[in-house]
């Protein structure tokens, strides 16, 4: 199977380069030229086997140039030696009976960025070794508080890579900003910048797409490449997930072969639910796929209206994951629900950075008004869903799933339908213990972090995460802020050149 541009169609390249070039050079991402399928009897021989066994199934019909045994060495490395807890690397609680929430931060970051950075580093350096690539590569990172800490924690002390993370200095929680100051490794970097998530991300896109950039860095023995969820290897072990899902759906009988499933994503820059797409693209019972935005509503007015619009004020809130006004991600669904129009793709991205905003012919509006429902709630109707559910279900959720619980229920109260329904939980409650907290009636004033995540322990039942609490002892090691027009002057201090 080849990849193609976003961009370019008549591009084909391996899986191996498009993992190790992150972002093509026309600026577009990269998709498969052709997508595999699952057939229900597929579907069903998966259901008794562990996540590990489902994932090395799925990961080989995109990745035909790994060997199975490359696959296998690649998934057993991430997934296994207990990263992800006791249980199995994914859990599906049932919250009522038609709604399970599917936990993905069962991993070392508590995130779900987990479940794909634990094993993008070994996609890519097997990427090294099949393609023969002999300089260092450069990861580069813009994150809203979880890409970050899970990029780094898979890449620390990779040998043939270097990571650099950039986040916005003022838009990340305490616990986020903490995981990341504190990283150990010899290969990372992390530095704040001046301005939010979407300038982070530019910066990042616009070093690139840099010739000169590109030109300095590669006669000093270095490359880029991507670890946020523009890289094809950062995606396509989320697809995994949705299938996983609904097999667990199947083996705990709340389904029946067939059955069609909602999936509901908490969404930011898209990659999370364009994975649950590419599932249903694949032959998953998938119906409606439910996109559920904070106060940064550019992707429910999108889905409602077919015109993608930044030009609106950016909201700081409580779940900062989700604080993004250009997602990146949905250029593939473009792409795809366009026919693979590479031409009209490219014309859309170039109106979006000429302008901040581009509309949908009618034929790609209905396609996505078929496909999905957006909706958004503020801070306030998130902290009331985190102490509705904690009172109605006596089951804690962090900032981010509890927008997706909101919009799901606004969902059904709109149009009735009670289809049974997966919701992606994305981050551990414990990250945004002071929302959390504050959101069940909990006085947090004069408590450091810390004492929250105990109180959070008692108030939850649930375990402190080890990593969230080994943070008290660790080594600060990272207090810079930049501009974004000095994010490539930062980046080669770090490579001294």
């Amino acid at each position: 199977m080849n990849y193609i541009s976003t961009r370019n169609k008549s591009l084909g390249i391996s899986s191996a380069e498009a993992i190790k070039k992150g972002l093509s050079d026309d600026g577009g991402l990269f998709v498969p030229s052709s997508f595999p399928s699952l057939s229900s009897s597929e579907i069903e021989s998966l259901v008794n086997l562990e996540y590990i066994e489902r994932a090395k199934y799925v990961l080989k019909k995109f990745l035909t140039d790994y060997t199975d045994e490359e696959i296998e060495k690649c998934v057993n490395s991430a997934y296994g030696n207990s990263k992800f807890g006791e249980g199995d690397v994914v859990s599906l609680h049932k919250l009522s009976d038609n709604v399970s929430i599917l936990e993905l931060w069962h991993g070392p970051t508590c995130a779900f960025k987990d479940v794909a950075l634990q094993i993008l580093p070994h996609f890519l350096t097997e990427a090294m070794r099949k393609t023969g690539e002999s300089k260092e590569i450069v990861i580069l990172v813009a994150t809203s508080g979880d890409t970050g800490k899970a990029a780094l924690e898979g890449f620390k002390d990779v040998d043939g890579t270097r990571i650099a993370v950039f986040y916005p200095n003022d838009g990340v929680s305490d616990i986020q900003k903490l995981q990341m100051v504190t990283q150990s490794g010899k290969n990372v970097f992390v530095s704040s910048i001046n301005g939010n998530f979407d300038d982070a991300q530019t910066g990042v896109k616009t070093i690139f797409t840099d010739d000169n950039a590109k030109k300095t860095l590669f006669e000093n023995g270095f490359t880029l490449s991507s670890a946020n969820s523009i890289n094809w290897g950062r995606l396509v072990p989320q697809i995994v997930y949705y299938v996983s899902a609904y097999c667990d759906l199947l083996k705990n009988r709340e389904i029946s072969m067939g059955d069609k499933i909602n999936v509901c994503v908490p969404t930011g820059n898209f990659g999370n639910i364009l994975a649950a797409y590419y599932a249903k693209k694949m032959g998953v019972p998938i119906a409606k796929l439910i996109c559920a935005s904070n106060r940064n509503d550019v992707l429910t007015d999108f889905i409602k209206t077919g015109e993608y619009n930044k030009n609106r004020e950016f909201y700081t809130t409580i779940s900062p994951s989700m604080d993004i006004l250009i997602s990146s991600n949905l250029e593939r669904l473009l792409f795809d629900i366009s026919g693979c129009d590479d031409e009209l793709v490219k014309s859309l991205m170039n109106k979006l950075s000429e302008s901040g905003k581009y509309v949908l012919n009618d034929d790609m509006k209905a396609k996505i008004s078929e496909l999905f429902y957006g909706g958004c709630c503020d801070d306030t109707e998130t902290k009331a869903q985190i102490a509705d559910t904690f009172k109605k279900y006596g089951y804690t959720i962090d900032t981010h799933t509890a927008v997706a619980v909101n919009v799901y229920e606004k969902y059904v109260s709109e149009t009735g339908d009670k289809t049974k329904t997966v919701i992606a939980s994305t981050a551990s409650p414990f990250k945004f213990s002071d929302s959390v907290l504050t959101a069940i009636g909990e006085n947090i004033d004069g408590k450091d972090d810390f004492e929250l995540l105990e109180e959070l322990c008692g108030k939850s039942n649930m375990p402190i995460p080890k990593s969230l609490k080994e943070l008290k002892n660790k080594e600060q090691r990272f207090d810079g802020v930049c501009e974004k027009s000095d994010m490539l002057g930062e980046i080669k201090t770090f490579l001294n050149i």
